[in-house]
């Protein structure tokens, strides 16, 4: 894969499963990773965070902000809310619109990289077009 979603793709053998395995295969900071993580709404829906690789998503914070309970989902509800296994999600592309929240502490970051669908594969790209490719909200999500 050279593209994904119009941004050019990188890929590394050794694997960006982790923030800290792409950070280290990319050569940038942990912050600069985007962690796509998919948590389970109480009512069944499928929530997507897009995070800061440093970042700790607070739970509570989420909550209030999906004015819902919402817990981790497991490999399963990932793949059927996105279409991508665990590791590779990335922020956009699922096989059907998800609610998305982007971590504000990813606007401090000129370029930051993304899963491009598998643990080997990210794209850069700026937190303008992250909120854009996604139509995610900007939030306080990180446990301070």
């Amino acid at each position: 894969m050279t593209d994904f979603l119009g941004h050019p793709v990188s890929t590394f053998p050794e694997g960006t499963r982790t923030a800290a395995d792409a950070a280290a295969a990319i050569g940038c900071s942990v912050g600069q990773i985007v962690k796509s993580l998919v948590f389970r709404r109480a009512s069944g829906a499928a929530l997507l965070v897009v995070a800061s690789g440093s970042n700790r998503v607070d739970e509570a914070r989420l909550e209030a902000l999906a004015g819902e309970p919402v817990g981790k989902a497991d490999a399963e509800f990932v793949r059927s809310a996105t279409g991508f296994a665990i590791g590779g999600v990335p922020p956009a592309g699922h096989t059907a619109p998800v609610e998305t929240i982007v971590d504000e502490d990813l606007l401090a970051y000129e370029e930051i990289w993304a899963a491009a669908g598998t643990p080997r594969t990210v794209f850069p790209l700026s937190p303008d077009e992250l909120v854009a490719l996604t139509g995610g909200r900007v939030a306080d999500v990180a446990t301070r």
